[in-house]
C-alpha cells in the first residue's frame, strides 16, 4: 500500500515536469509565431494549451485523492500541498503563452513587433524558455541552490522589459499607439511567465527545505 502512496507521489512530480516541458516548449513557439507573424504556428500554441490544463485537471484530482485516502503528514503534506501550487504556476505560464499567440493571430497578416524591438522580444522569449528548463530542472534534482539562481536570472528579464518600456517612452516612438500597447502587453507577458517559473522553483525550495526561499536568501546574506 505504501509502495503504491509512493509512487502516486512520484507521479505527481512527473506530471509537473510534463507541463513544465509543454509551457516552455509553448514559450519558445509562440515567441517566434510573433516575430515570423506566423499564423499557423500560433494557432498550435493555442490549441496545445488545452493539454496543459488537462495535465493540471488530473494533477489536481490525483493530489486530492491521495490527501483523502492517505491523509499524509509532514514532508508528504508538504509535497502534495506545494505541487498543487506549482502546477497552478505552470499552467497559467501556459496561457501566458497562449496570450503572445493569440496576439499573433490578433494582428495576422500584420506584425505585432516592430522590427526594431525584434531582438529584445526574442531574447525576453529566449529567456523565459531557459527559465521554465531550470525550473523543470529544478522539479526533477530538488537543486536547492540552482532554484535559488533562478531569481537571478529572473533580474535579467526584468532588465529587458525596462529596456522594452525605454522604447515605448522614447519621443523617436514611431509605429503608433496600438503597436504601443501591443508591445506592452507582450512585455507584461514575458515578465509574468518568469515570475512563474521562478515562483515554481521557490516552491521546491519549500518542498525541499521547509523553509521559504526568501528566508534562506536572508540567512544567506546574514539579513
Amino acid at each position: 500500500m505504501r509502495d503504491a502512496y509512493h509512487e502516486e507521489l512520484d507521479s505527481i512530480g512527473d506530471g509537473l515536469v510534463e507541463m513544465a516541458r509543454l509551457v516552455g516548449s509553448a514559450i519558445g513557439r509562440a515567441t517566434t509565431a510573433i516575430l515570423d507573424a506566423d499564423l499557423k504556428l500560433a494557432e498550435s500554441v493555442i490549441e496545445a494549451d488545452q493539454r496543459v490544463d488537462e495535465l493540471q485537471h488530473d494533477l489536481e484530482a490525483r493530489a486530492i485523492a491521495l490527501l483523502a485516502r492517505q491523509q499524509p503528514v509532514a514532508t508528504d503534506l508538504r509535497i502534495v500541498v506545494t505541487s498543487l501550487r506549482m502546477s497552478a504556476d505552470l499552467e497559467r505560464s501556459g496561457d501566458l503563452a497562449q496570450h503572445v499567440a493569440k496576439l499573433t493571430r490578433l494582428r495576422f497578416p500584420e506584425r505585432a513587433v516592430p522590427q526594431d524591438l525584434h531582438a529584445t522580444i526574442l531574447e525576453m522569449g529566449q529567456l523565459a524558455q531557459r527559465l521554465m528548463a531550470k525550473a523543470a530542472e529544478v522539479i526533477i534534482t530538488k537543486d536547492v541552490d540552482l532554484a535559488l539562481q533562478l531569481e537571478q536570472d529572473d533580474d535579467d528579464m526584468d532588465l529587458l522589459h525596462r529596456t522594452l518600456f525605454q522604447h515605448l517612452i522614447d519621443d523617436r516612438w514611431k509605429h503608433g499607439i496600438e503597436t504601443a500597447v501591443d508591445v506592452t502587453l507582450l512585455g507584461r507577458y514575458y515578465e509574468r511567465y518568469a515570475d512563474h517559473a521562478v515562483a515554481v522553483a521557490k516552491r521546491v525550495v519549500y518542498l525541499v527545505t521547509g523553509e521559504h526561499a526568501d528566508e534562506i536568501q536572508q540567512e544567506g546574506t546574514g539579513g
